[in-house]
């Protein structure tokens, strides 16, 4: 299936993603090591519309992007508090979160719908087996 992104969406994610990556997200702390590996992943996929094959893919986008869009809610809060709600940074930064949450909201159509169709086809809710196994192709 194709996740289909907008130029916004996908500048948001990976702008965020370079943060993540270079441990310069709120606080300067650097995110857990399998957690960077994820979101280099995604980053390295925010091209264009994403080709996502499985439930499993898609889950992995939700959870590598919820990530993401905690580490952009922190820094959204941190240029509010220590700017002004107004200031251009905190604008900046609470639009590049709304590009996020709306990718990700869209994700999480696109997981709903592959579960769905999964138990169409298997006549079973998805379980960890049906996730990785069932592909959609694009």
């Amino acid at each position: 299936m194709i996740l289909r992104c907008t130029f916004e969406e996908l500048s948001a994610v990976k702008a965020a993603a370079t943060r993540v990556i270079g441990g310069a997200g709120s606080g300067g702390i650097a995110a857990p090591p399998d957690v960077v590996a994820h979101v280099e992943a995604l980053r390295d996929r925010m091209d264009g519309d994403v080709s996502v094959r499985t439930l499993a893919d898609v889950r992995a986008i939700a959870r590598t992007t919820g990530f993401i869009l905690d580490e952009t809610r922190g820094r959204t809060d941190d240029f509010i508090l220590a700017q002004h709600p107004a200031a251009e940074d905190a604008v900046t930064s609470y639009f590049e979160y709304a590009h996020i949450l709306t990718f990700l909201d869209r994700v999480r159509r696109l997981d709903a719908e592959m579960c769905a169709l999964i138990e169409l086809m298997t006549g079973e809710p998805p379980n960890e087996d049906a996730a990785v196994r069932v592909s959609f192709e694009d």
